[in-house]
């Protein structure tokens, strides 16, 4: 059907991005929905924390720019319902310069390969999609612009146990600080 032949009529300027497609109900308004962008935070503290995501968010992408950490722990997100979720996952990533450089957690979605140190700089993005039954899937590619060797390719799993309403960006250890960059999330 030409664009020129559906009705548009009742489609009011104030509601375009205000109506969620949380049902099967795929309308012209819903469809001028917007992605909904979070608010970027400066990489500081030893996490990064988006709370409150609505319960209809089925994709979120979590982009990294110049992100680096005072240490030389691996940089993970984590997904939670209620509270953060530090165990479960089934996270891969890997090297995209030598056969069978990987490496795994159960403890949160990798964003890189290894572990970062103080001159690295994450940028990129991981995006986290809603298979159905609260199972979250991972996938993306984080590289370090000043150890170019690092650029990972990341994937991986969680089961939560209710529906998902925030996430944390953190490092493998805890303790290891964020001191430079920043991130936001964007989320649909």
């Amino acid at each position: 059907m030409p664009l020129s032949t559906i009705d548009t009529s009742g489609i009011s300027a104030s509601a375009i991005g205000t109506t969620q497609i949380i049902d099967a109900n795929v309308t012209p308004t819903k469809l001028s929905q917007p992605l909904t962008l979070g608010t970027a935070q400066t990489a500081s503290g030893t996490s990064i924390n988006y709370t409150g995501i609505p319960s209809w968010v089925k994709r979120i992408t979590v982009m990294f720019a110049n992100v680096s950490t005072n240490g030389s722990s691996t940089v993970i997100v984590r997904l939670g319902s209620g509270s953060i979720q530090t165990t479960g996952y089934d996270s891969t990533a890997s090297c995209g310069t030598a056969a069978g450089a990987y490496q795994s957690s159960t403890a949160g979605f990798l964003a890189s390969y290894q572990g970062t140190n103080s001159n690295s700089q994450l940028k990129g993005a991981l995006t986290f999609t809603l298979l159905g039954s609260n199972i979250w899937i991972q996938s993306g590619c984080v590289g370090d612009t000043v150890f170019s060797a690092t650029t990972s390719a990341c994937s991986g799993s969680v089961t939560l146990g209710g529906v998902l309403d925030r996430l944390t960006i953190t490092t493998l250890n805890g303790t290891d600080g964020f001191d430079a960059g920043s991130v936001n999330i964007l989320y649909e």
